[in-house]
């Protein structure tokens, strides 16, 4: 069904808002993909594990538009992006430690979102699970490291470190998080020692990092799906299990 939370128009699972949830999950699409570019994830994760039918999926859309079927958290600065693939040093260093403008509206929108799904489910801030794809991946990252309360997991499908001074400290509260992590070793957009990097800061501060590198591009492997529903299920306040 459609819902508006935190501003952003959402497609939620299961249709029905009957019964309390054993738990909720947060997914968010990445630059440029329709808004429910990542809907079909839901019927996957349930095909390999029905008992995932206990939770809620929010599959939020992103509130910028760049065009018919296509939306963005933010703008990219894709000369930028270039420069850092080439291996610019200065380019680098700036990815690694500016915000991009429009993060913060983004931050704040998925941050409202979260908060209006605990009421409505009345569920903790510990049940809800944040994840998303590419730029949904950083975004769902930044919200969970910077959250009150411990998020029950983090799912980075191809995502990448930013702002990293701010991550790093925050991080430091996030010992225990559940992390899973996946990237593609042959992504041609985000350079794959950049999810080291990323994998790397969590394992320091604590985080529990199940990473999962693949052979293969910008995308989300079948294995990645399949430790995404394991780790849904583990999860669960419920315990969505086989």
């Amino acid at each position: 069904m459609r819902a508006t939370l935190g501003g952003l128009s959402c497609q939620v699972f299961p249709e029905s808002e009957a019964g309390k949830p054993a738990g909720a999950v947060v997914l968010c699409h990445g630059f440029g993909a329709p808004g429910d570019d990542l809907v079909p994830l839901h019927g996957e994760l349930l095909h390999m594990n029905p008992a995932l039918s206990k939770l809620r999926f929010i599959f939020p859309e992103a509130p910028l538009s760049l065009g018919p079927g296509s939306r963005a958290w933010w703008l990219i600065d894709f000369e930028g992006i270039e420069r850092v693939n080439r291996g610019d040093p200065e380019a680098l260093r700036e990815f690694r430690k500016v915000e991009p403008p429009g993060m913060a509206a983004a931050r704040a929108a998925l941050r409202k979102l979260v908060d209006e799904v605990c009421v409505q489910t009345k569920l903790p801030i510990s049940s809800v699970v944040l994840g998303g794809f590419s730029q949904g991946a950083m975004l769902a990252t930044d919200v969970a490291l910077r959250l009150e309360e411990q998020p029950r997991a983090l799912a980075i499908l191809s995502g990448t470190l930013l702002i990293e001074d701010v991550w790093r400290q925050k991080a430091k509260a996030r010992k225990g998080l559940k992390v899973l992590q996946a990237h593609g070793t042959e992504d041609p957009i985000l350079r794959f020692d950049a999810a080291e990097w990323l994998r790397d800061l969590l394992k320091e501060a604590g985080c529990e990092v199940d990473f999962v590198p693949f052979r293969g591009g910008h995308t989300i492997s079948s294995n990645t799906l399949e430790k995404l529903s394991r780790l849904l299920a583990d999860t669960s306040a419920g315990g969505a299990r086989k």
